[in-house]
């Protein structure tokens, strides 16, 4: 770890001499779009809708990347230092980048679109070392708070373009408003008793909480700790006991440790199903309907519901 950080702060460096200067809040960038670079695909989409046509966006992390065991390479760290403003999603999710992301902030703004929540409605797990369980986009009315924070962030930095600024803001809000009844309405088709989600790692407990299911994972909340073989014949007694016909694997995590606790099941008599792949920490491929947040938070839900009402998945 100390090796990579050392790394990227000498990276950094030698970049900065070559590097185009930061927009300050009081240039005029009226002749050209604004740079943006982000951490992970969702916090990206969601400054495109903001932006629209005045933002560049890059994105650092794509389809199956894992945020939490993420470290900066050379060409993120040139995006990074290449950016008018950084978004990142905050909540110690990009523990990795955070020496990374610190020493940028000196030269231009870094922000964290998690700011505005609430902490009093986050998740602290004990096992998550005293920090906030960072997935709240999986509660779609907390990531409707970020909104605001991205909207003023880029207003600060480009005043002349606030009207399209709130117009965006607005209008993706009305979209995430959809959004969240879609949810709730694709929730409440299933009995309460089979809404059960067992997924790789504890990264549901938002979409639980929000939407009246039940949720366990195989891991904990972050991908850095190991899912022993307690950990599996656990979640095998909790499957059986209950009889849940489906479990889900992630589009970021290895699938094998499912497929342990699925061998596990079986040998205890019980079919369970491969109820197909979520996405959890990443969205899915650019250009696919999985490739906005709007449409990764539907096919999550879709493949939930047809999993656990036995229309769908894989033995």
């Amino acid at each position: 770890m100390k090796t990579v950080v050392l790394f990227s702060l000498i990276v950094i460096l030698t970049l900065t001499a070559c590097a185009p200067a930061p927009a300050s809040a009081s240039q005029n960038l009226t002749d050209r779009p604004i740079r943006v670079t982000a951490t992970t695909s969702m916090v990206a989409d969601l400054a495109r809708n903001i932006g629209g046509e005045r933002v560049t966006v890059t994105g650092l992390m794509g389809p199956g990347v894992d945020p939490h065991l993420y470290k900066a390479r050379e060409s993120d760290v040139r995006a990074l230092q290449d950016a008018d403003i950084i978004f990142y999603n905050g909540l110690h999710l990009e523990a990795g980048m955070s020496t990374v992301l610190e020493k940028m902030g000196e030269e231009r703004p870094v922000v964290a679109v998690t700011d505005a929540i609430d902490r009093a409605s986050l998740n602290t797990p004990p096992q998550f070392a005293g920090n906030y369980d960072p997935h709240v986009w999986f509660d779609v009315t907390l990531w409707l708070q970020t909104i605001d924070v991205v909207r003023d962030a880029l207003i600060k930095l480009d005043p002349t373009s606030a009207d399209l600024y709130n117009a965006n803001a607005e209008s993706y809000r009305a979209q995430l408003q959809e959004l969240d009844a879609y949810v709730r309405e694709r929730a409440a088709s299933l009995p309460e008793e089979k809404r059960v989600l067992i997924t790789a790692h504890d990264a549901f407990e938002y979409f639980g909480r929000a939407y009246g299911f039940t949720v366990r994972g195989l891991q904990g909340i972050s991908t850095e700790s190991e899912a022993g073989a307690s950990d599996v014949q656990a979640l095998a007694d909790f499957i059986v006991e209950r009889q849940i016909p489906a479990v889900f694997i992630e589009s970021s995590v290895p699938q094998r440790n499912i497929e342990a606790v699925k061998a596990a099941v079986e040998s205890r008599g019980w079919q369970v199903m491969i109820g197909g792949s979520l996405f959890s920490d990443a969205m899915g491929d650019p250009g696919k309907p999985e490739g906005s947040y709007t449409g990764m938070v539907r096919y999550n839900i879709d493949t939930i519901v047809a999993a656990l009402s036995g229309q769908a998945g894989q033995p």
